[in-house]
């Protein structure tokens, strides 16, 4: 048994989630919040056989595609002679995910 935690862009979080439905793989979501850009990710904790992780990360690959999108930095610098801050192309989406060895796994 392995976990699969995998950090997803809340736009691309209803659409990963039909697909696990679809193929019954069960997933427990948490809301999460991302560092830099502040936005809002879920979080999937999902439990799978062995033989089931590339079905899982093909499937998460294929629904959550990077994306590139402007963003206004919150950062003031000092010294600066302007209090405005431009916007920079950051890519988002697409998902960051770790595969766990699993001891034990129980449903109850």
């Amino acid at each position: 048994m392995k976990l699969v935690v995998a950090i997803v862009q809340e736009k691309d979080s209803t659409k990963l989630q039909n697909q696990l439905n679809h193929q019954k793989i069960i997933a427990t979501q948490l809301a999460t919040k991302g560092g830099f850009l502040k936005a809002k990710n879920i979080t999937y904790l999902i439990g799978i056989e062995d033989q089931r992780v590339k079905e899982v990360l093909d499937t998460i690959k294929e629904v959550c595609q990077a994306r590139s999108q402007y963003v206004t930095p919150p950062i003031n610098l000092v010294g600066s002679i302007s209090d405005t801050s431009y916007p920079v192309e950051v890519q988002v989406g697409g998902a960051t995910v770790m595969v766990l060895p699993m001891d034990n796994f129980y449903h109850f």
